[in-house]
């Protein structure tokens, strides 16, 4: 380092430092993971300060990047319009272990993987644990297809954290396909990795590896796989989408319009995790379903995974609880998990359902999104199944009970109870659940379920939606509990009206206006 800024550097200084940033003109800066920005002094970088760093590396590939041979840390460059530098990134590159004991299970599964998450939180730490864990301990033929060294360090010598596995230089970013293809062509591999496949072509080189049946573990960007599906460049690895028009009776049965968009082709990778944080993983195990269920708008729940936790024994985490009805990627969810978790004034236990074997439940012309939230909120033992004839319980919508008449008679033959709801409400479909479920009131009076409440908090709703329909200005509605207020906005959604929260604590209740 420059003899201005070397002073203010030390060991503890740089435990958990991501970055040293070096612009011509302004003080030296020291970046932490904890989003914390450090100035190193006072004195400002010169041409000086730039050039004695640059003239200890090797020369910056067409990317500008560099590195240091021996070590894991990247420097990147930023060049003004006649090429010449002004500026620097050094990025801290570190080893780091433990960080995939969460998912150990699943890397040893023999499955393709795909890592999403933004920039610093440890795709590539990850990608190199991995590689020295399927390398090294299932003894695996490994091949790490190294763009920016970042996974295996610069020089000609890979670093000893990637274990056994054998790593590939990629000379310019814009050959990295071909360097995959040369790789599974010339050198046998069982496991390709690589980092940040960002390029349409670089999609279909990992589709051809996965369809060569090679193991392939990979990072790509983009926060979340719903935002993946979006990203026409990228929508390929998990599948790619294409528009499909339905025939009126599967448009009814789904309750959804003729034109809907449908997942393409098999997925490239099985398995796609996103990295919430440095310890926190969101991981769908079957990556063609839960594409499925996003495009379709259904609540899709991946597993919540904690690095600090072991799940060998029990190889199955927590489940991410959607609260909207539309998909919410979930990096935006899980953020601050803390503050997610909803205080009942009621014990969850107690009410609905309790000690009632699971039912299986098939919808004909009925919203399914509503269905699953009605279902997950008031903690319903029902499952939604796909085939009639596994049904115990039908669910049709009246309007379309005629044109469904074969569905019908099937769920006949099979004596499955079939239900009618008239809208696709949230209210109309609560009140038909608890009727097929067969659902009572408890013994103890005194203990009224969540079920009454919301019941009762509902009819109140429609009757303030009724006043502002009449030309009630607003209507204030009795204090509720965080769920029921969320079902009171819902049910006032749907008439196009408007409701805000106010107050506090126990008085906290709705007001309903246009």
């Amino acid at each position: 380092m420059p003899q201005g800024v070397a002073p203010y550097l030390s060991a503890e200084k740089l435990t958990n430092a991501i970055e040293i940033v070096l612009d011509i003109g302004r003080p030296a800066e020291v970046r932490y993971s904890t989003g914390n920005i450090e100035k190193l002094g006072q004195e400002l970088i010169n041409d000086n300060d730039i050039n004695f760093i640059t003239s200890h590396l090797q020369e910056f590939t067409h990317d500008n990047r560099s590195g240091i041979p021996g070590t894991l840390h990247r420097i990147s460059a930023i060049r003004n319009r006649q090429g010449k530098i002004v500026g620097l990134t050094c990025r801290i590159g570190r080893v780091v272990t433990g960080t995939i004991s969460c998912i150990k299970d699943i890397c040893t599964q023999g499955k393709s993987i795909l890592f999403l998450g933004r920039p610093g939180v440890g795709k590539t730490t990850k990608l190199r644990e991995i590689s020295r864990l399927v390398a090294d301990e299932l003894g695996k033929r490994v091949v790490i297809v190294d763009t920016s060294n970042e996974i295996a360090g610069d020089g000609d010598t890979p670093h000893p954290a990637i274990g056994a596995a054998r790593r590939m230089q990629v000379p310019q970013p814009e050959f990295q396909k071909d360097i995959m293809i040369e790789a599974v062509e010339n050198h046998t591999p069982e496991v390709i990795v690589v980092d940040e496949i960002g390029t349409e072509a670089e999609a279909q080189a990992a589709r051809t590896i996965a369809e060569r049946g090679v193991m392939l573990i990979a990072t790509a960007h983009g926060n979340s796989l719903e935002s993946l599906i979006k990203n026409p460049t990228l929508s390929d690895l998990v599948g790619g989408i294409q528009s499909v028009t339905l025939g009126d009776d599967e448009a009814k049965r789904r309750a959804s319009q003729k034109t809907v968009l449908e997942r393409e082709k098999q997925p490239t990778f099985d398995i796609v995790i996103e990295i919430i944080d440095r310890n926190t993983l969101a991981v769908y195990k079957n990556s063609s379903e839960a594409v499925d269920y996003i495009l379709r708008g259904w609540p899709i729940r991946p597993e919540l995974r904690k690095v600090d936790k072991d799940y060998s024994k029990n190889p199955v985490g927590d489940f991410v609880e959607k609260q909207e009805e539309t998909v919410v990627p979930v990096a935006q969810q899980v953020q601050k998990p803390e503050e997610n978790q909803m205080n009942f004034s009621f014990s969850r236990q107690k009410y609905c359902e309790q000690n009632k074997p699971l039912r299986k439940l098939y919808l004909y012309a009925v919203s399914r999104t509503i269905v699953e939230k009605t279902i997950e909120r008031l903690n319903f033992n029902v499952e939604i199944t796909r085939n009639v004839d596994d049904a115990d319980i039908v669910l049709a919508h009246k309007n379309f009970a005629k044109g469904g008449a074969k569905v019908l008679n099937t769920a006949k033959e099979y004596r499955a109870q079939i239900f009618y709801v008239k809208t696709n409400s949230m209210a109309q479909i609560q009140k038909v659940l608890k009727d097929a479920l067969d659902l009572r009131p408890f013994d103890n009076p005194e203990d009224t379920g969540f079920c009454d409440e919301s019941e009762q908090a509902l009819d109140e709703a429609k009757n303030a939606i009724k006043q502002i329909q009449d030309g009630v200005p607003y209507v204030d509605l009795l204090p509720q509990n965080t769920q029921v207020r969320k079902l009171q906005h819902d049910l006032v959604e749907q008439y196009g009206l408007k409701s805000t929260s106010i107050g506090e604590g126990e008085t906290r209740h709705l007001r309903v206006s246009r």
